[in-house]
């Protein structure tokens, strides 16, 4: 995705001048996956500029969005956009960490989603900041996991998006917390390429797991899929 200074979606604008993370496919992949219909209120853990936040108030006419930033210039941007946007009656978002929020808070939520930092082995980016959107050293998946374990309702569900290469960790973690994955989806960029993202949902409720695969593109770039395209039709101008 270019890096413009706003990206424009269906019904919102998401302003990206200073913030060091952009609008990436990761975010509207997971967003446009999830499905909040029923949810009364819904966390978004390290929301950026608040574009996932965005997604799940205009795919739920009804629930209250809590959405914490831990960069305060992307925390800028977020409150900014959410301000711009249709919905900025129902959504609340602060500047803390995930650990701090989870220290003072005592709600409970039906839906908590995160694309959250997980380069833990790679080589790290040259900003600081951007750095810390994109390594988990400064949240580590199993301390994302046993915090949300403890903020859902009885039958809430935690949606992330990450490297396929955590689903074993993510197996041990549910375990750990008592968790069940209730839907997961393997993500494949195109036919000449292995499963590089998953989509997972985790549930407190004992379930059968409902699996599914994506692939984006065909063999040639910017030759979507239907799949992906029907996926990502209520945001993408060009679906």
């Amino acid at each position: 995705m270019p890096h413009n200074n706003y990206f424009q979606f269906k019904q919102f604008r998401i302003i990206q001048e200073k913030s060091a993370m952009k609008v990436g496919m990761d975010g509207v992949l997971l967003g446009s996956w999830i499905d909040p219909s029923g949810a009364e209120r819904i966390l978004d853990i390290g929301t950026g500029t608040g574009l996932i936040a965005l997604m799940m108030t205009q795919k739920n006419n009804t629930a209250q969005i809590d959405a914490i930033e831990i960069d305060p210039v992307a925390f800028n941007e977020a409150v900014l956009n959410i301000q711009q946007s249709p919905w900025s009656d129902r959504i609340w978002v602060e500047n803390c960490s995930f650990q701090e929020f989870a220290e003072q808070t005592n709600r409970k939520y039906d839906l908590i989603v995160s694309n959250p930092p997980f380069f833990s082995n790679g080589v790290k980016a040259p900003l600081q900041i951007r750095a810390q959107s994109r390594h988990s050293d400064s949240l580590p998946l199993e301390v994302l996991i046993s915090g949300v374990a403890t903020m859902l309702t009885e039958k809430g569900r935690i949606a992330l998006v990450l490297p396929v290469e955590c689903l074993p960790e993510i197996d041990q973690l549910t375990t750990l917390n008592k968790l069940f994955i209730s839907r997961l989806c393997r993500v494949r960029p195109n036919p000449q390429k292995p499963d590089f993202r998953i989509l997972i949902e985790l549930s407190r409720e004992e379930c059968v797991t409902q699996e599914e695969m994506l692939m984006i593109e065909f063999e040639k770039h910017h030759d979507y899929t239907p799949e992906y395209k029907e996926l990502t039709r209520e945001f993408y101008l060009k679906f």
